[in-house]
């Protein structure tokens, strides 16, 4: 059972954020080309490992208040279940995987690959220990981790990103921050705890309007996306705004859960879980893989 709690620590779960690092190879077309598939795995699997590192660190510094949490108190440290000590020789183990995959089995561009992801732990560890407590740039150092995922994807495969595809990355993550921010102001509205100290600095009605702009703003630079003369020539089809309707349908269904369900705190938990959002996914996928690769 401890070898589970360790495993939780490092919350191979969240891990799937980092699949953002395959997208420049998806939009290049070259999704068949095993060198840079290979190549995007070494970066997904050294920038996982970095991250759980962050995740055991996080878990350290925030132990008080995460025992006030309702959910967030069944954590490992939280619980007691594991020592801060050990904690500590995790974060180091798993920072130091994150190295020794890049420097044994990257590419060329291992030396960019590998600063880029210090550049997003180091700036992880400032948002654990000062940035986290500051409203708003919190959440914007949450989308500037995203955007770090998909540069290092474009580094590993040498594929150069475009212009919408760092404004769209930067856009959702900034939507799913603020939607999960909104959790932690209901749980402060309903019992007076704040589980970030800086939670007052925000309400419902500020976060509802939020969120309205983001999404209104995400969903129309991604329809201005679909229908850029500049993409529909990159792909040769005129067809790409089809895919616009999985995003608007996405958007709005993540709005409905946050909104209605009140049930924002954990964007992965809600992938994994809503058949709706996982159809819209799949369906986007799908259908760019047919755009691209057909």
């Amino acid at each position: 059972m401890k070898i589970l709690k360790f495993i939780q620590l490092l919350r191979p779960n969240q891990w799937i954020k980092n699949t953002f690092i395959f997208l420049p190879l998806f939009f290049s077309g070259q999704l068949l080309n095993f060198s840079l598939i290979e190549s995007c795995f070494v970066a997904f699997f050294a920038f996982s490992f970095a991250a759980s590192a962050i995740y055991c660190f996080n878990d350290i510094i925030d132990v008080k208040s995460d025992r006030e949490h309702p959910t967030k108190s069944n954590r490992p440290i939280a619980s007691g279940a594991i020592s801060t000590r050990w904690a500590y020789l995790i974060m180091g183990i798993s920072l130091s995987v994150s190295v020794i995959i890049i420097m044994l089995f990257g590419n060329e561009s291992k030396y960019i690959v590998l600063a880029l992801i210090l550049t997003y732990y180091l700036l992880n560890l400032a948002y654990t220990l000062i940035l986290k407590r500051f409203s708003i740039l919190d959440v914007m150092i949450i989308a500037i981790g995203f955007v770090l995922r998909i540069l290092v994807g474009g580094v590993a495969t040498s594929v150069e990103l475009s212009e919408w595809i760092i404004i769209m990355t930067f856009l959702l993550a900034l939507l799913l921050a603020f939607a999960k921010r909104r959790d932690d102001v209901l749980i402060y509205e309903n019992t007076g705890v704040a589980t970030r100290k800086h939670t007052n600095r925000y309400n419902i009605a500020f976060m509802n309007q939020i969120l309205s702009v983001i999404s209104a703003v995400t969903i129309m630079s991604y329809i201005m996306y679909t229908v850029s003369p500049s993409i529909t020539k990159q792909f040769n089809n005129q067809y790409v705004y089809i895919t616009a309707f999985f995003v608007i349908a996405g958007i709005i269904r993540y709005l409905q859960i946050a909104i209605v369900d009140l049930k924002s705190e954990n964007p992965t938990k809600i992938l994994y879980r809503d058949h709706f959002i996982r159809f819209c996914i799949i369906g986007w996928i799908i259908t760019f893989l047919i755009i691209i690769y057909f």
